[in-house]
């Protein structure tokens, strides 16, 4: 009988691993999927711009925001991230990628070995972005300077550091959606919902997180914890903005000015430096898009920290 016990239990034990196995399988594009597309520069540096790729992305401390090879520490609840190097660099950087990869990673947050990414990449916020602009992001990418050297392992206590188990994080908060535009909304806040939704990828430092991590979904744009441990992240919908306009809201995405004579502070710095690059009716779009955002309360940001 006992004999019997621990047989079932091991098999029990087998088939359960098996399941995680492949519920865990990191997902790809392959390069069938992708037809003939010649790349758009213009649009490629549009899409950089608006992605903020610059901002975690260059190498910290040097002025030349171009020079991609990362480094930069993103502290977290689950240990410490380093921002790898996306530069041109055949080698260290992403300059041997194909398309297929490169889609794949941003949309799937599976690299080119089949690894998970870690969601400090915010690719359940790139998965919206549409192919062909990523490819011209890619393209775009590739003209920019090849920064040699690799960056450090992410330093993450276990669990956090067997990237398989990302896979079942990504059943919970990956959903896999394209963007899809509402054709009850104008063209201009339709092209708003793409760039704060997909490349702006606003709603991951605009919102609260769960205990695994997960953006709180009925809380998006209500605010969250700044990335540096200093207070926290503004609520962006009407219970914060309602007395702004839309011109005080592209005004602010323009020159970092905000509707009560102040000036953005912390992170929202690199945004702006990115979003004013953009053209003024994409601002506009933005602003049209998140004044439209409805009133909610959301959690009361955390005290700052004594310095």
């Amino acid at each position: 009988m006992i004999r019997r016990l621990i047989l079932l239990a091991a098999i029990a034990a087998v088939l359960a691993l098996a399941a995680f196995w492949y519920l865990t399988a990191p997902a790809s594009v392959p390069a069938s999927a992708l037809a003939a597309h010649t790349p758009d520069l213009a649009n490629g540096k549009e899409m950089f711009y608006a992605s903020g790729c610059a901002s975690c992305h260059a190498v910290p401390k040097q002025p030349d925001k171009t020079r991609l090879g990362g480094g930069l520490a993103l502290n977290s609840p689950f240990g410490t991230f380093y921002v790898p190097n996306i530069s041109s660099d055949p080698k260290d950087g992403i300059g041997a990628w194909t398309d297929a990869q490169f889609i794949t990673a941003l949309t799937k947050g599976t690299s080119p070995e089949g690894e998970h990414y870690y969601p400090a990449f915010p690719y359940t916020s790139y998965q919206h972005i549409r192919f062909d602009d990523l490819r011209d992001l890619f393209a775009y990418l590739k003209t920019l300077p090849g920064v040699p050297g690799s960056v450090r392992d992410h330093d993450l206590p276990f669990p956090f550091n067997i990237r398989r188990t990302l896979g079942l994080w990504k059943l919970l908060f990956l959903d896999g959606k394209p963007f899809e535009p509402d054709p009850s909304r104008s063209a201009q806040w339709n092209r708003g919902a793409y760039l704060v939704n997909g490349p702006g990828h606003c709603t991951e430092c605009h919102s609260p997180r769960n205990a695994l991590g997960g953006v709180i979904a009925s809380l998006r744009f209500t605010g969250g914890p700044s990335p540096d441990g200093q207070g926290g992240v503004p609520n962006i919908t009407q219970y914060k903005l309602k007395s702004w306009s839309e011109a005080d809201i592209a005004e602010t995405l323009e020159s970092g000015m905000t509707a009560d004579a102040d000036r953005v502070g912390g992170n929202m710095v690199e945004v702006v430096r990115n979003i004013s690059q953009l053209t003024a009716a994409d601002r506009m779009a933005i602003a049209a898009y998140i004044k439209s955002l409805p009133a909610v309360e959301g959690h009361k940001p955390p005290p700052k920290k004594p310095e």
